[in-house]
Protein backbone atom coordinates (compact mmCIF):
# COMPACT_ATOMS: atom_id res chain seq x y z
CA UNK A 1 0.00 0.00 0.00
CA UNK A 2 2.58 2.35 0.70
CA UNK A 3 4.96 1.52 -2.48
CA UNK A 4 1.50 2.35 -4.32
CA UNK A 5 0.98 6.13 -2.52
CA UNK A 6 4.77 6.99 -3.44
CA UNK A 7 4.08 5.76 -6.85
CA UNK A 8 1.13 8.03 -7.42
CA UNK A 9 3.20 10.58 -5.92
CA UNK A 10 6.13 9.82 -8.50
CA UNK A 11 3.83 9.31 -11.17
CA UNK A 12 1.85 13.02 -10.40
CA UNK A 13 5.05 15.01 -9.96
CA UNK A 14 6.70 13.82 -13.60
CA UNK A 15 2.88 14.51 -15.12
CA UNK A 16 3.29 18.06 -13.76
CA UNK A 17 6.87 18.26 -14.58
CA UNK A 18 6.06 16.67 -18.38
CA UNK A 19 3.16 19.31 -18.54
CA UNK A 20 5.75 22.00 -17.46
CA UNK A 21 8.62 21.12 -20.08
CA UNK A 22 6.41 20.74 -22.74
CA UNK A 23 5.09 24.33 -22.18
CA UNK A 24 9.07 25.61 -22.58
CA UNK A 25 9.50 23.72 -25.55
CA UNK A 26 6.64 24.55 -27.03
CA UNK A 27 7.55 28.39 -26.17
CA UNK A 28 11.43 28.72 -24.86
CA UNK A 29 12.23 31.71 -22.63
CA UNK A 30 9.12 32.84 -22.80
CA UNK A 31 9.02 34.30 -19.08
CA UNK A 32 12.50 35.78 -19.91
CA UNK A 33 11.25 37.34 -23.12
CA UNK A 34 8.09 38.84 -21.66
CA UNK A 35 10.29 40.52 -18.80
CA UNK A 36 12.80 41.92 -21.35
CA UNK A 37 10.27 43.46 -23.10
CA UNK A 38 8.26 45.37 -20.09
CA UNK A 39 12.38 46.23 -19.00
CA UNK A 40 12.56 47.51 -22.63
CA UNK A 41 9.25 49.42 -23.09
CA UNK A 42 9.94 50.97 -19.38
CA UNK A 43 13.37 52.63 -19.99
CA UNK A 44 11.55 53.99 -23.52
CA UNK A 45 8.66 55.29 -21.33
CA UNK A 46 11.53 56.93 -18.80
CA UNK A 47 13.41 58.18 -22.35
CA UNK A 48 10.05 59.36 -24.00
CA UNK A 49 9.50 61.80 -20.34
CA UNK A 50 12.67 63.28 -20.28
CA UNK A 51 12.99 64.22 -23.74
CA UNK A 52 9.48 65.57 -23.51
CA UNK A 53 10.32 67.38 -20.56
CA UNK A 54 13.67 68.77 -22.48
CA UNK A 55 10.69 69.76 -25.61
CA UNK A 56 8.92 71.35 -23.03
CA UNK A 57 12.01 73.42 -21.43
CA UNK A 58 12.63 74.42 -24.74
CA UNK A 59 16.56 72.56 -25.05
CA UNK A 60 17.87 71.23 -28.35
CA UNK A 61 14.35 70.96 -29.72
CA UNK A 62 14.82 69.30 -33.59
CA UNK A 63 17.05 66.51 -31.48
CA UNK A 64 14.82 66.55 -29.18
CA UNK A 65 12.03 65.33 -31.41
CA UNK A 66 13.72 62.84 -33.35
CA UNK A 67 14.96 61.57 -30.08
CA UNK A 68 11.34 61.53 -28.20
CA UNK A 69 10.07 59.59 -31.46
CA UNK A 70 12.32 57.50 -31.23
CA UNK A 71 11.86 56.50 -27.58
CA UNK A 72 7.68 56.48 -28.46
CA UNK A 73 8.44 53.74 -31.20
CA UNK A 74 10.72 51.93 -29.07
CA UNK A 75 7.55 51.79 -26.34
CA UNK A 76 4.99 50.86 -29.18
CA UNK A 77 7.10 47.66 -30.30
CA UNK A 78 7.30 46.49 -26.91
CA UNK A 79 3.97 46.76 -26.28
CA UNK A 80 3.27 44.78 -29.56
CA UNK A 81 5.63 42.20 -28.69
CA UNK A 82 4.38 41.68 -25.70
CA UNK A 83 1.09 41.54 -26.92
CA UNK A 84 2.16 39.02 -29.51
CA UNK A 85 3.53 36.73 -27.33
CA UNK A 86 0.42 36.50 -25.14
CA UNK A 87 -1.85 36.13 -28.38
CA UNK A 88 0.69 33.09 -29.09
CA UNK A 89 -1.05 30.72 -25.96
CA UNK A 90 -4.41 31.08 -27.46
Amino acid sequence: MNNNSNNQKNNKLSSEKYAYLKAEAEAPYKGLRKFIYLGLGASGAIGAFIFFAQLLAGKNISDNIYNLFVQITVIAIMVFLYRWEDRKKK
